[in-house]
């Protein structure tokens, strides 16, 4: 038998399966491609080429925070950004003002006199340090911060752990919480992730408003009627910021958003 009769045989055996593998997959992308067409979206997610990424457009009012590490910012230029076809604009930013007891961002005080009077709601977060002295870090952020009528309550980001505890760093948060709320007169806001969520917020601090950072969900369930902001993406493009930065939408009106301000 020479070559081209083995070649022949080999081929006239494979065509079969050859065949049915192709059957296979042509029935796999009919199916994907109806679930991907049917399937439900209910926060109208669109891929945004402008931004690099998909938004939930159900919701009007999106948002960006920002610390040193994206740089010197161009607040014009992000002021004038229009996204999606129907022209939407950022209508909030969040900007890291301090970590720990002593530590403040070197963009904070440049970046919150910037948007003063630019037309987009600002608001300070608190980088939460478990191992630090919470009576300490409330002081730090008190001493940089002067809030304005018109800005967001403060913030509380918590997103590590220590040594201590969990229901040490429970009372350790709601230090924290106590000093500024009573400085301010208004409640802080919490920003954390679903993994602190549960150690630290549920069952704990479930009445503060809540900003979570979950990047993995098309819709946010099991976070209670407390749950206001959603930082659904890290990767976002905004003119004006040099890299990525962190996208995020509120979930409620324009009425709810003011009544998170002083």
């Amino acid at each position: 038998m020479n070559f081209l009769s083995i070649l022949s045989l080999k081929y006239d055996f494979l065509s079969p399966l050859i065949k049915k593998g192709l059957k296979v997959l042509i029935f796999i992308f009919v199916i994907f491609g109806v679930y991907t067409w049917f399937r439900p979206n209910p926060n109208g997610w669109k891929n945004v080429s402008k931004l690099g990424i998909s938004m939930p457009l159900k919701y009007p009012l999106h948002g960006i925070d920002v610390s040193h590490h994206n740089g010197i910012i161009d607040w014009e230029s992000v002021k004038k950004m229009q996204f999606s076809d129907g022209n939407l604009r950022l209508k909030f930013c969040f900007l890291k003002a301090t970590e720990g007891m002593k530590h403040s961002d070197k963009q904070f005080e440049r970046n919150w006199k910037k948007l003063e009077g630019l037309g987009i709601k600002r608001g300070a977060y608190h980088f939460f340090v478990p191992w630090r002295e919470p009576r300490s870090q409330a002081m730090n952020f008190i001493n940089a911060v002067t809030l304005k009528k018109g800005d967001f309550a403060p913030v509380l980001d918590i997103e590590q752990n220590s040594l201590k505890s969990d229901s040490q760093i429970v009372s350790e948060i709601k230090i924290w919480l106590d000093i500024v709320q009573k400085h301010y007169g208004k409640k802080p806001i919490i920003y954390t992730n679903p993994n602190f969520y549960k150690k630290f917020i549920k069952g704990n601090f479930e009445d503060y408003p809540l900003w979570m950072a979950d990047y993995s969900k098309e819709t946010l369930k099991g976070y209670g009627s407390s749950l206001w902001f959603w930082q659904h993406n890290q990767k976002g493009w905004c003119e004006g910021v040099k890299g990525t930065v962190d996208y995020n939408v509120f979930l409620g009106s324009e009425e709810d958003l003011n009544d998170l301000c002083l």
